[in-house]
């Protein structure tokens, strides 16, 4: 954690650092701070895909719902126009569960 902080300072823009330290503070049960690393990604990183189902997973763990399925979309269309057909699958799984949308098993 010191290195990931040390690192940060001389490189605050870095979205891989901001990303790495929200999920060490999440691991550490510091839900408040990699939720201020996670929405400064949102906010300032859009791009960076993976953000989008962490941060929506920790919406959910803080009773926070519609801002999960708020996340979950945004990151389904960042997934989609970035053509990370991977993220856009994971984030739809988790969407689908927060919006209580059952899977059709008839189609398999």
């Amino acid at each position: 954690m010191d290195k990931l902080l040390e690192f940060i300072k001389n490189e605050p823009e870095d979205e891989f650092l901001k990303y790495a330290l929200a999920t060490e503070y999440l691991r550490l049960n510091q839900a408040d701070k990699a939720l201020t690393y996670y929405e400064d990604l949102i906010t300032n990183h859009p791009n960076y895909v993976g953000t989008y189902y962490h941060l929506g997973k920790l919406y959910e763990a803080l009773n926070r719902k519609q801002d999960a399925i708020n996340t979950y979309e945004t990151g389904m269309k960042t997934a989609k126009l970035k053509r990370d057909n991977h993220a856009f699958s994971e984030l739809q799984a988790v969407y689908r569960l927060a919006m209580g949308i059952e899977e059709d098993d008839d189609d398999y």
